[in-house]
């Protein structure tokens, strides 16, 4: 099973100074749009710990991913590590990877937030069970 796990060299902590930093260098609004839905996978449960990953901001619980945010110039994307194995009806995520899903979020544009949220925590407790399954299979 691939789960993204810790770089020693920069271990999730529950907060970590680089993401308040990434999220505090905001110049146009959007790491606040991002940071709106990173808080909500922080608040999944008490044992989410986060790091910069590649230079954004990801939620992790015992040194695995689960989600992601990331800012771009006109939009952000809240990503999922298996993303691919939520169930999604309301159709947000985009992506065709073998894992990764993303959903994009624009200004202006309306997203069903009862629908992202369901995917935050369906993507947390996907990742709860992927862990319990690689711990039953050591």
């Amino acid at each position: 099973m691939a789960i993204l796990t810790n770089d020693t060299t920069f271990p999730a902590t529950r907060r970590d100074p680089r993401v308040a930093a990434w999220f505090a260098a905001d110049h146009d609004g959007l790491r606040g749009l991002a940071k709106r839905w990173f808080d909500r996978m922080r608040a999944c449960g008490p044992q989410v710990c986060e790091l910069l990953h590649d230079g954004h901001p990801t939620a992790c619980v015992d040194g695995a991913a689960f989600g992601y945010v990331n800012a771009f110039s006109a939009h952000v994307n809240v990503g999922f590590f298996h993303g691919s194995a939520l169930e999604d009806p309301s159709g947000l995520l985009i992506g065709t990877g073998k894992r990764m899903r993303h959903v994009k979020l624009r200004y202006g544009q309306p997203v069903c937030e009862d629908a992202l949220e369901e995917l935050i925590a369906a993507a947390y407790r996907d990742l709860q069970k992927r862990l319990l399954a690689d711990r039953q299979d050591q």
